[in-house]
């Protein structure tokens, strides 16, 4: 039974049965809200048409809990962590269809012991030229896999306002005392892509 996750809850990172986790995925949803109708004859025939926003999720692999090497980030223009140790699994143009938009693996035990976090965010593309921001988004989370048995572990849904911010940090995996955990964070910002967001965790 998956644990739901409120805004600032951590949780240890364990299979269902208490063993250790050696690997995870992150799955990274969300849906485009319906357009706001204008009214007039032909309102009704577009007011449920969702706008094409293109969200990245992207993986900010730190050490010392600091981002120190642009190499260490993982998103669509970089799919695998140089140490093999996180893959991201491609990009979603439109957030359109059932489950996880946007996955990300992570094998924690073949991770260098120099990176103890990753920080996954959420940010939309040319979100500022095509006028768009995360209060158009809806029913957003982020989620906590196990891959070898598929069961889902923890899930966080992103439920606070978001007007106007375009960029989200999702959660945290970081380690602590030897051990894995998860921290949901859901912070909105206004960072208008990685570059911006980069400077947040250096």
């Amino acid at each position: 039974m998956a644990v739901n996750l409120q805004k600032g809850q951590k949780v240890s990172l364990k299979k269902s049965d208490g063993k250790k986790l050696s690997r995870l995925m992150v799955g990274l949803g969300w849906d485009a809200a319906k357009k706001e109708s204008s009214g007039g004859f032909f309102s009704n025939l577009f007011s449920s048409a969702p706008a094409n926003i293109d969200c990245d999720a992207s993986v900010f692999v730190c050490q010392g809990g600091k981002f120190v090497d642009k190499n260490d980030l993982v998103f669509f223009n970089n799919l695998e962590h140089k140490s093999g140790a996180v893959k991201h699994m491609g990009d979603n143009l439109t957030g359109d269809g059932e489950g996880d938009d946007e996955q990300i693996f992570v094998d924690l035990d073949k991770l260098p012991d120099q990176y103890d976090k990753l920080i996954f965010v959420v940010n939309i593309y040319k979100a500022v030229d095509r006028k768009q921001h995360f209060g158009m988004i809806k029913n957003a989370y982020i989620r906590i896999i196990d891959p070898d048995s598929h069961e889902e572990l923890c899930r966080f849904n992103l439920s606070d306002d978001y007007t106007d911010m375009l960029s989200m940090i999702a959660g945290e995996v970081y380690r602590r005392n030897g051990e894995w955990k998860f921290n949901a964070v859901g912070t909105g910002t206004k960072d208008t892509g990685l570059g911006e967001l980069s400077a947040r965790f250096k």
